[in-house]
């Protein structure tokens, strides 16, 4: 219903400026700055549609569920044995190198470069005297955090789209990172750990243009840039917070055995075999809107760093969310927007009630569940369909024509991978339908350009036969009335308002436009099939409720969470529908006598013809016992 459609709408969506991020919300500070920075084409980009935040929220926890489950059963696991040591025995538990309430002191250091080793020639960005391992009392707000603040000096290189590297390092108290220093370095009693502070993003420039006056609305700059950098640019990009997090644990892991994604970050010492302490960049609280690029004009950078404690099991949902497999064959554009989806569930957790939230929760299971069972049902029912009385094969075939659109749309609008697959495998359903609809074969006699075996296609005997052929052209007929006028309106409408890669997406995403805010028309032949032949029993009541439940949780959702109009004028129009199909159940009462969908009635046919035999031979027997003057009368 208008749930489906509107999520390939948004799915599809592709802006002037795509940034996919991940992680801390910035101050109004961090928001000015990257006002100021936003460049041309930010602000001239397209308007996009707010994805579907509740349907995000069930993928996210679910995915958060099967790798919990995952994590489980392979610490309950025993452990793996080394085939070094003798007869196999089982790897010794490791314990980490810094034992609880360890004192230890923070070093920061910002480079350009990966690897760091300049300590002399460098200060310390911050530097955190006496810190306590799994102490969450100390700190400014008695949480166990600290903060520290600065702007620095945007280096040349990194305006030209060079990278800038954090390195930081958690010493015992009294020792030093300097590796050259003797006497106050020792190894096991650093920690260290490095990342890039910049982010490139691409950003993908749709050379769009009215297709009748030739102009677009496009800066000029960002059209000569788009010409000499191409369709698709790297840009680096900046966000002003990062919290550092040591993971407060002090698991016996068993090195091979941790399970993933947790054994991309436990490190092992190679020759004490204990693991040091975890320690975590968080960003998942960044939002995407937060992030801004640097350019030429960026003179400053601001950094405001954070450093927390961080238990075990939320080090290991950050840990899930931010995990990237290795046998990932989706790309790069999957992940970025994946998460430009998983923004809208952030700001979902950051500004929605609890309780209501709970409530999403729980409503977004039922939903997924009600999706499984109006799908199941459908198939089933048109699997055992025998009889096409009362059924609008014309709805059928349109819906055919509507998934086609929408999957040519998409492609053209380079949506992911993972949209693309559940849209086709869609239409190879419609398709299905078509077959049990109607009688398709093969003409092998008559074949296209003498080579390709024609394709024939007949209504099936119970359609014709019926009234309900009659039915479904008159209200066709009638439908065209409105549709067609419609039509023409927004083909005129967008060719004139809207701009257009080329003639071919206009036709496109005029089609798709047109089916998204009008398709719900095209559910409407079967109500005036139903007001003629004054029964519903022909329906798939299992399918329709399955789907009316879920488009009422998607009128819970639309008007809860932030949507957009026409995705909830969309559920309402759904839901009128529906409204009218329960009016006519009602109003139709049931007759044993008439045929359901399934080609069988509510009377056993058998026991009428024995009991109307039985009659015969009575009579029969009747005429037979006469007497002869009474036969010879007759």
């Amino acid at each position: 219903m208008a749930a489906q459609e509107t999520e390939a709408t948004q799915q599809s969506t592709v802006s002037n400026g795509e940034v996919s991020s991940n992680g801390a919300a910035a101050s109004s500070q961090v928001a000015q700055t990257g006002a100021t920075a936003q460049d041309p084409q930010q602000q001239q980009q397209q308007p996009q549609q707010q994805p579907n935040a509740w349907q995000v929220i069930k993928g996210v926890l679910f995915r958060i569920f099967i790798i919990w489950a995952i994590s489980s059963w392979f610490r309950r696991g025993p452990s793996t044995p080394d085939p070094n040591t003798p007869a196999g025995a089982p790897r010794v538990p490791s314990r980490n190198l810094f034992p609880k309430d360890t004192l230890m002191d923070l070093y920061v250091y910002i480079s350009e470069n990966e690897i760091f080793s300049d300590f002399n020639n460098t200060e310390p960005f911050w530097f955190q005297r006496d810190l306590v391992y799994g102490d969450w009392t100390t700190g400014e707000a008695g949480d166990g955090c600290y903060e520290y603040y600065q702007e620095l000096d945007t280096p040349e290189q990194v305006q030209q789209n060079g990278s800038l590297y954090i390195h930081v390092y958690f010493t015992k108290s009294g020792f030093h990172p300097d590796p050259k220093r003797k006497g106050q370095y020792r190894r096991l009693a650093t920690v260290h750990t490095s990342r890039m502070l910049n982010k490139f993003k691409r950003r993908k420039f749709l050379k769009t243009k009215n297709l009748l006056t030739g102009e677009t609305e496009a800066d000029p700059e960002m059209i000569k840039r788009a010409e000499s950098h191409g369709p698709v640019e790297i840009i680096s990009h900046w966000h002003p917070n990062l919290t550092i997090n040591m993971v407060d644990d002090h698991t016996a892991w068993v090195k091979g055995s941790v399970p993933p994604p947790l054994d991309q970050h436990v490190k092992f010492d190679a020759v004490s075999g204990d693991y040091y302490p975890i320690v975590y960049f968080n960003d998942y609280w960044n939002l995407q809107k937060d992030y801004y690029p640097i350019n030429d004009t960026l003179k400053k950078l601001p950094l405001r760093l954070s450093y927390c404690p961080l238990s075990l099991w939320r080090w290991q949902l950050y840990a899930a969310q931010n995990a990237r497999s290795p046998w990932n064959f989706l790309g790069e554009d999957t992940y970025e927007q994946s998460d430009e989806d998983q923004d809208s569930v952030k700001v979902a957790l950051l500004e929605t009630n609890p309780y209501l939230l709970g409530l999403t929760i729980v409503v977004s299971i039922v939903h997924s569940i009600f999706e499984f069972l109006a799908f199941k049902n459908d198939i089933q029912f048109w699997n055992s369909r025998q009889s096409l009385e009362g059924l609008s094969v014309r709805s059928i075939i349109f819906g055919v024509f509507q998934s086609l659109v929408v999957l040519l749309y998409i492609l053209d609008n380079e949506t992911n991978f993972v949209v693309q697959v559940s849209v086709f495998i869609g239409l190879l359903i419609d398709f299905w339908k078509i077959t049990k609809v109607m009688d398709v074969r093969l003409d092998r006699e008559n074949k296209i350009a003498g080579i390709f075996p024609r394709l024939i296609f007949k209504d099936k005997s119970t359609y014709v036969e019926s009234s309900t052929k009659i039915y479904d052209d008159m209200a066709f007929k009638y439908l065209s009335w409105l549709l067609y006028p419609l039509f023409g309106c927004y083909a005129v409408y967008s060719l004139i308002y809207v701009e257009h890669k080329g003639w071919y997406s206009w036709v496109l995403s005029m089609l798709y436009g047109f089916l998204l805010t009008f398709g719900f028309i095209t559910m409407t032949p079967q109500l005036f099939i139903n007001y003629k032949m004054k029964s519903v029993a022909h329906l798939p009541w299992r399918m329709l409720t399955y789907k009316a439940l879920n488009t009422f949780i998607d009128d819970l959702f639309a008007f809860v969470i932030k949507m957009p109009m026409m995705y909830r004028i969309g559920c309402l129009r759904d839901d009128v529908v529906f409204f009218i199909y329960l009016y006519q159940r009602w109003i139709y009462r049931v007759d044993p006598n008439r045929v359901n969908e399934f080609g069988t009635s509510g009377v056993d046919h058998s026991t009428e013809n024995s009991a109307q035999a039985a009659e015969g031979d009575t009579a029969t027997a009747a005429i037979t016992d006469k007497p002869e003057g009474e036969k010879k009368n007759d």
